[in-house]
């Protein structure tokens, strides 16, 4: 393709309106459309948002008189002037028995200004305006079925923004266009006084300002010119460059309907819907949310997407669209197969943007932070599926996806599997992965599990001794510690050296190699007494292997004794500590730590004590706890700074992912967490672990505690090569609210390799055969 044919995107910073417009019409619409989608998938991936939603009209009647509107009545045809409580409340019902999440609330333009009748009728129901009957029912309807209101009523001033905020979730202003000249004798506006551009982009501004997530957008062929079009994209990425608000852009092509003073105006075709959509995309970039409703283009949705939609818009499956009732909404499974068609993945999302569900306690009244923080992942999309970590929900089954992969996704896949260090937006770029790129990361991370270690699945049988749950530290995300919510909590405890021991012979005598010793750091505990714990138990078990203290532990201990890390695991190992568990990592990243366990270690620290234990000859594992505060991003500098002090010192002997357990933690609680991963980062978490670690860890574990038996069997074909141990006494998790048990039999370990249709192996701590047992198995 010649350079000729290319459309210089820096046009759109450097010309105005004509300029644009007239560069855009140069360039041939094949060459548009390929750049467009380029951008699209870029910003988006192959992924296509939609909203799950019922329609609520609660008012027809506007004082505008659009020529093309079939939405708007008159008092004499409409049957009454507003919906009443109880018919808005059983829409709104229906729509969240049939799975919906959001309640799309449009009306006309402050009717009482024209009509008498409304004027009564808000009278008759005890609210001086519409926007104050608004308020109420938004307010109903989120209180009684939790749907998220949209709003699109009309202008609003800053004051309508601050009463409407607090119910709801988005709100929404079509631009249509910035001609003025549509607002004249014979133009579409004329007669419409809210339709002038000058007073939509003032309402538009004042949701910025008010930090509202917002939708506006264009109705193309109504009368206006290209350049018309580029002004009004131009006008809408100036407010956004200011405020930041704008989260979806629709691109609506007009229809000619019955009954309307528009009905014999031409409709636009679909190639120039294309080329609206294309200079959308080029102008706004490839982050921006550009929609098509789906129902008016109904057949031609690859074309839509190739100019560069990345979203439908709300799809219901129980309201008509009021708005345009001659386009019916297309069927839910459809409108899948059709995305799936033109190979993109369908997903649903809510009716605040992703982007900004990701940062609600920026963009939502503080009464709504909560119930979208807990209800998505850290894409910001919702978790569609009822698995939660530690719960007891199953997986749900793999979906089936066509064979289209990116090959951005291939090319990393190999980067990955010739033990390359990939780049952390490489990592990112893994995680945001869906369809069959999703399936692809997954089978090539169990392909790479099968030539680096081999079929076996992995476990050793030890006991978990927590020895004390008194803790000076207060992480947001621990319900095991006493702290702030000590009757949520149980009693206290700090086990004597005595029982540590005890539990210990016991664990011997019940066939364990290894002990795993944590706990809380006690205000009574130093250096010393992580000593005595270690000669406690090597004094009453010689032959058992322990496996014990946290590096935040390490770090109090040598602090609390005035000891560097490395004398002070010397001292430890002497007294007969054997490997590290690598807890206390959560997220590698203070950002995160800040937030989570701000009088914790840090990164640096963290790292500090491991790569001190390595090069005091302990080993130790490493984990990654996940799913609270955190984003991909975040899961990707964790992994390479794993990765980067394996390459170092060689210490680490696996790697574990740790599913957030949200149900008792008291970050979740107080609204101030997500509710732990949603399974498809659960799963994507050991698969990009696999490659990402490459060839450096061979070993991924699956915690059965936190992703369950039928989890388990997913992650072992998705990279996972041990179990882990059996514990006996797993009590972190369930005081988090896991469901999953305290202990993992050695019998129900073989039985889930069984599943697996693979071989099962006791191991020791150091992934060697334990003696007295055959090499491949037991």
């Amino acid at each position: 393709m010649s350079t000729q044919h290319v459309f210089d995107p820096a046009i759109c910073e450097t010309q105005d309106a004509a300029g644009i417009a007239a560069a855009l019409s140069r360039a041939p619409l094949a060459a548009l459309l390929r750049q467009a989608e380029a951008l699209t998938l870029a910003g988006h991936g192959p992924l296509v948002t939609y909203s799950r939603k019922v329609f609520i009209p609660l008012t027809r009647l506007c004082r505008d008189v659009c020529h093309y509107c079939t939405f708007a009545q008159t008092p004499k045809a409409a049957a009454s002037a507003y919906l009443a409580p109880e018919e808005v409340l059983a829409i709104a019902r229906a729509g969240a028995e049939a799975g919906c999440r959001e309640a799309l609330f449009t009306l006309g333009d402050q009717p009482e200004a024209r009509y008498p009748a409304a004027r009564a009728a808000l009278d008759a129901l005890g609210h001086p305006t519409t926007l104050a009957y608004l308020r109420a029912m938004a307010e109903l309807v989120l209180r009684e079925t939790g749907l998220l209101p949209h709003l699109n009523p009309g202008l609003l001033s800053a004051a309508d923004y601050a009463a409407l905020r607090p119910v709801s979730a988005s709100m929404g202003i079509m631009l249509e266009t910035t001609s003025e000249r549509l607002c004249q004798p014979g133009g579409a506006h004329h007669g419409s006084p809210d339709k002038h551009p000058a007073a939509r982009l003032a309402a538009i501004a004042a949701a910025g300002e008010a930090r509202v997530p917002f939708t506006t957008g264009l109705l193309i062929g109504i009368g206006e010119t290209r350049e018309e079009r580029i002004a009004a994209l131009l006008a809408i990425r100036a407010l956004h460059r200011r405020h930041g608000h704008i989260q979806e852009i629709i691109i609506q092509n007009f229809r000619a309907n019955p009954g309307t003073k528009m009905a014999g105006h031409a409709e636009p075709t679909l190639e120039e819907h294309q080329w609206s959509i294309a200079a959308a995309r080029l102008i706004l970039g490839p982050e921006m949310s550009i929609q098509a409703p789906p129902n008016l283009r109904s057949g031609q949705l690859a074309a839509l997407l190739r100019a560069g939609v990345n979203d439908w818009g709300g799809v219901s499956p129980v309201t008509p669209d009021h708005v345009n009732p001659r386009s019916p909404w297309p069927q839910l499974g459809a409108l899948a197969g059709q995305t799936a068609a033109a190979g993109r993945v369908l997903a649903e999302r809510l009716a605040i943007g992703p982007a900004y569900a990701q940062s609600p306690a920026i963009w939502l009244d503080k009464s709504l932070v909560q119930r979208v923080r807990r209800q998505v992942d850290a894409r910001g999309l919702p978790m569609a599926d009822p698995w939660r970590a530690g719960g007891g929900a199953p997986p749900p089954a793999p979906a089936v996806h066509g064979a289209r992969v990116s090959p951005g996704i291939e090319a990393i896949i190999a980067r990955a599997r010739a033990g390359a260090r990939l780049e952390e937006a490489e990592i990112v770029t893994l995680f945001t992965a869906a369809g069959a790129d999703e399936a692809r990361i997954i089978a090539a991370a169990n392909a790479l599990r099968a030539e680096t270690v081999g079929e076996t699945i992995t476990y050793v049988i030890n006991r978990n001794i927590n020895y004390t749950n008194i803790c000076l530290h207060k992480c947001g995300f621990c319900a095991f510690s006493k702290g702030s919510t000590k009757a949520e909590r149980g009693p206290a405890y700090d086990i004597s050296l005595s029982e540590i021991s005890t539990r210990a012979v016991e664990a011997w005598a019940r066939g364990a190699t290894e002990v795993c010793l944590q706990g809380g750091i006690h205000p009574d505990y130093d250096g010393t007494t992580y000593l005595n714990i270690a000669r406690s138990v090597r004094q009453s078990t010689p032959g058992m292997h322990i496996h014990a203290f946290s590096p935040l532990e390490v770090w109090h201990g040598a602090t609390t004794l005035g000891l560097g890390l490395e004398d002070y695991l010397a001292q430890l190992r002497e007294a007969g500590l054997s490997t590290l568990p690598g807890t206390a990592a959560e997220i590698l990243d203070d950002e995160i730590r800040r937030l989570i366990c701000p009088d914790k270690l840090t990164t640096g620290q963290w790292l500090d004590v491991m790569r001190a234990a390595h090069r005091a000859g302990l080993k130790s594992t490493a984990t990654i706890m996940f799913g609270h505060t955190e984003r991909y991003t975040h899961w990707a500098r964790h992994l390479l700074r794993i990765r980067d002090l394996q390459a170092e010192t060689g210490g680490f002997t696996e790697f574990v992912p740790l599913p957030f357990v949200h149900m008792e933690a008291p970050l979740w609680r107080k609204g101030l967490a997500r509710s732990g991963p949603s399974w498809r980062e659960a799963l994507l978490m050991h698969a990009i672990a696999r490659l990402a670690l490459h060839p450096l860890i061979p070993n991924i574990q699956a915690s059965w505690v936190k992703l369950g038996e039928a989890g388990v069997l997913a992650a072992l074909a998705a990279g996972v090569n041990d179990l882990g141990g059996v514990l006996m006494d797993e009590s972190i998790t369930r005081a988090a609210g896991g469901q999953n048990g305290q202990a993992c039999t050695p019998a129900r370990m073989r039985r889930l390799a069984a599943l697996a249709g693979r071989p099962a192996a006791q191991r020791t701590t150091l992934y060697q055969p334990v003696p007295g047992l055959a090499a491949a198995g037991d």
